[in-house]
């Protein structure tokens, strides 16, 4: 008898573990989400928020298919890192069109990496400190670039250039700064 009374004893104890366990896995568990109450189904949903702007002056051009030859000079020029810095950055962007306009051999000659100074100076003569936005562009104004030359803005008609290039998309606007999309590449003197 004495055997029968240790079994019984020992499968209620173990039940009784077993349900401890149990309740105490329940009692643990993440709360349900939250079902609608009439409150909440009658809540307007929120408004979709406003598409961010790219995080850089680069994000842009990395994202235009029409400016594949600058972001390739831009990292050849190790100034990528750079342009995605705080900034802020105006930059006027040269086209696939406008590099093209170069005479033959001439991208893939600054390309090179013997030719990275003289890049980064041409690229940099493309580049302005601080935010300039296409309404703060007047006829004649001189900017200095990030090269330390200056270039000058034309503004006609509405239509505005730089040194001659003209400004074919404007205000594309960046975390760090803006791009002027341009029909040429300008060189410094």
């Amino acid at each position: 008898m004495f055997y029968c009374y240790k079994t019984i004893k020992m499968k209620n104890l173990k039940i009784s573990l077993a349900m401890l366990t149990i309740v105490g896995m329940v009692a643990c568990a993440e709360a349900p989400a939250e079902t609608a109450t009439a409150d909440t189904a009658t809540q307007a949903p929120a408004a979709p928020a406003a598409p961010a702007a790219p995080a850089t002056v680069v994000d842009i051009a990395v994202g235009s298919a029409d400016h594949s030859t600058l972001v390739a000079a831009v990292t050849a020029a190790g100034l990528a890192e750079t342009l995605s810095g705080v900034g802020p950055f105006t930059v006027f962007a040269p086209t696939n069109a406008a590099f093209s306009a170069l005479p033959a051999g001439t991208v893939d000659n600054l390309l090179k990496p013997e030719n990275k100074e003289k890049l980064a100076a041409i690229l940099t003569y493309h580049v302005v400190a601080g935010k300039v936005m296409s309404t703060d562009l007047t006829d004649g104004m001189k900017a200095k670039t990030v090269n330390g030359q200056e270039i000058t803005i034309g503004v006609k008609e509405g239509k505005v250039t730089v040194n001659g290039a003209n400004v074919t998309t404007a205000d594309l606007g960046a975390g760090n700064g803006v791009v002027h999309v341009i029909d040429a590449v300008i060189l410094p003197k």
